[in-house]
């Protein structure tokens, strides 16, 4: 996730670099195609590429628009994780009866540890790694029973459950905080699956292929039309269109899919240390993890 509401020239540059010459080279063959060959021929008439242009910016902004839908569902998703995640700690810590038979303090520091766990697998799961960072909250056995899961975040969760019902079945909750922590446990496993569904879910591919499709033949049309006009400054103009049209389009790509390792992605990795030190905190834990620190000042993964 971005952390400044601006770019540099040269982050621009850096971004862009490789589209611009492509493109410049594109509206310099459309140039010369029309000098010496295509005028003799036929003239393209001004609101061919005005008609053209105003479909192609709504198809821009339906695509921008549905991509970041997706990447503000998943914002949202995570953040209702983190408030959980806080309420889910203290009302195990507050709540449970010390007094009741069994270790209940035991319990319910073993099931915030494994909630840190649960979250680091998620984070994992969904980023498709290999991280097995979630293991070190996960006791010896229970990492055994989870490793072999096809869902181990979903693994997790079972574990969470069999707890409660143990502090239920030794009395140190009771019936309204049962379900209430119950309830919590639930909507752990509904973020977990609208964050597995926006991931799963492929952005339709003839949308993008398309899309590209047209922008090059807008600025290869609107190129061949200005060429007749104002000559070789047409492939200055033809890149200055076609830049802000693919410009824009990649905006959107950079948001379809939100839980990749890229600066415009969800900060996982940021937000499941913030939890993590909530949580460690709230348990005495120390020394706390440090945050995740920006890489080059600029963005959190």
């Amino acid at each position: 996730m971005l952390l400044r509401d601006r770019l540099s020239l040269v982050q621009v540059f850096r971004i862009t670099w490789k589209l611009d010459i492509f493109i410049v080279l594109v509206c310099t063959l459309a140039y010369l195609v029309d000098t010496y060959w295509l005028k003799e021929h036929i003239s393209i008439p001004a609101s061919i590429t005005a008609v053209l242009g105003t479909a192609l910016a709504f198809f821009i902004g339906f695509n921008n628009n549905q991509a970041y839908d997706r990447w503000w569902e998943a914002r949202k998703i995570w953040g209702a994780l983190v408030n959980d995640s806080r309420s889910w700690a203290r009302n195990l810590l507050s709540f449970c009866d010390n007094n009741a038979a069994g270790e209940t303090k035991h319990i319910a520091r073993r099931m915030i540890f494994r909630h840190i766990g649960f979250l680091y697998a998620l984070k994992a799961s969904l980023r498709q790694t290999n991280d097995r960072y979630y293991e070190g909250y996960l006791g010896g056995t229970e990492d055994d029973a989870v490793r072999n899961s096809q869902n181990i975040p979903n693994a997790i969760l079972n574990l969470q459950a069999a707890d409660l019902q143990l502090l239920r079945e030794q009395q140190a909750i009771d019936g309204f905080l049962f379900r209430e922590l119950n309830t919590m446990l639930v909507n752990h496993c509904d973020n977990m699956g609208k964050s597995e569904r926006i991931r799963n879910t492929v952005f339709p591919p003839s949308y993008l292929f398309f899309t590209r499709i047209f922008i090059w033949f807008y600025v290869i049309l609107n190129t061949l039309m200005l060429a007749e006009a104002i000559g070789f400054w047409s492939v200055i103009f033809g890149w200055a269109i076609g830049f802000v049209f693919h410009v824009t389009h990649m905006n959107g790509i950079s948001l379809m899919n939100p839980f990749e390792q890229n600066p415009m992605s969800i900060p996982l990795d940021s937000i499941s240390r913030t939890v993590e030190i909530n949580l460690l905190e709230m348990l005495g834990h120390q020394p706390l993890p440090s945050p995740i620190e920006p890489t080059g000042g600029q963005y959190l993964l």
